[in-house]
């Protein structure tokens, strides 16, 4: 069976990787009889516009190319239409794949990724939907909701050209720690309130983000539910010292951090208890100050896989 395929390349991820990997995928794409319809553009917001612009034409799948940004792309796309999509993770992140299992970096193996979820049908997996909470436009995304500490990182990390993947995100600390005191928050969770000075607040639907960090070890993209990690008022030399354990996830064995799961969460700024938090950001993407209202849909997405 003939499938028409509309592909979106992120032509700088990886330094300029992003537009040879974009060439191969497409070429290898319709090598194997696929219709492909190349709807890149110059920036994501065009590329965005005619991806949803296909999708309503009737294609049988999206397929993104590049990191984390571009998943983010395909599930605004896709999230709650039934229309699948495939990934070709061709970013230094790839936080994202890497919670789905898809292959890193080879993307012929990354096509027959997508030909398998072609054939036997795709994997759904919950997408979460964020948004001010007296505002009913939303945004989507698969991965982790950043907005303490880590977001101020993911902003800094996202200005620096190198070091490549998570290294950026260690220089970034150094920066941003010249700055930090701790936030204060209120959490409204399904059952509970948390409402603390805080460092960190990330609501996870998968465990990793930031190249590589596994905040959120026990996360699950089908459970229906998330992952909600928050870090008491550290000092600077706290941060420094819970840093590392973040990338193999045993930072949440730590006292002054707790993990609360909930379908629903309301983060909102308490400014008698500190700093106001820095924008969220979300799969890596900026979105925008808190308050901002979380909500897990399961089974949103349907990934080739």
């Amino acid at each position: 069976m003939t499938t028409t395929l509309g592909v979106v390349v992120n032509p700088t991820a990886d330094r300029g990787h992003g537009r040879r990997a974009g060439a191969h995928a497409i070429e290898t794409l319709r090598r194997r009889g696929h219709t492909v319809e190349d709807l890149s553009a110059p920036d994501l917001e065009a590329a965005t516009a005619r991806a949803r612009h296909a999708a309503v034409d009737g294609l049988d799948a999206l397929v993104v190319v590049g990191g984390d940004g571009m998943v983010h792309l395909g599930a605004n796309v896709v999230a709650d239409t039934g229309l699948p999509l495939g990934i070709v993770a061709a970013g230094t992140g790839n936080d994202l794949p890497r919670a789905l299992g898809l292959p890193l970096g080879d993307i012929d193996a990354a096509v027959t990724a997508i030909e398998h979820g072609l054939t036997h049908g795709p994997r759904a997996i919950d997408a979460v939907s964020v948004r001010p909470p007296l505002h009913s436009a939303h945004e989507w995304y698969l991965g982790v909701l950043s907005c303490g500490i880590d977001a101020a990182i993911n902003a800094r990390a996202n200005a620096l050209t190198w070091p490549r993947g998570g290294a950026r995100y260690v220089r970034a600390l150094g920066t941003e720690l010249g700055r930090f005191r701790p936030y204060g928050y209120r959490l409204t969770l399904d059952d509970l309130v948390w409402e603390s000075a805080g460092t960190l607040v990330a609501v996870a639907n998968t465990p990793w983000f930031g190249g590589g960090m596994k905040i959120a070890p026990d996360a699950l993209p089908d459970d229906g539910l998330l992952d909600v990690v928050v870090a008491g008022p550290f000092t600077k030399r706290g941060v420094v010292q819970i840093f590392p354990s973040i990338y193999s996830g045993r930072h949440v064995h730590h006292p002054a951090v707790q993990v609360f799961r909930s379908r629903t969460v309301l983060i909102e700024p308490v400014g008698a208890l500190g700093g106001t938090p820095p924008d969220a950001f979300a799969d890596g993407e900026r979105l925008g100050p808190v308050p901002l209202l979380a909500q897990v849909h399961p089974g949103a997405v349907h990934v080739l896989a």
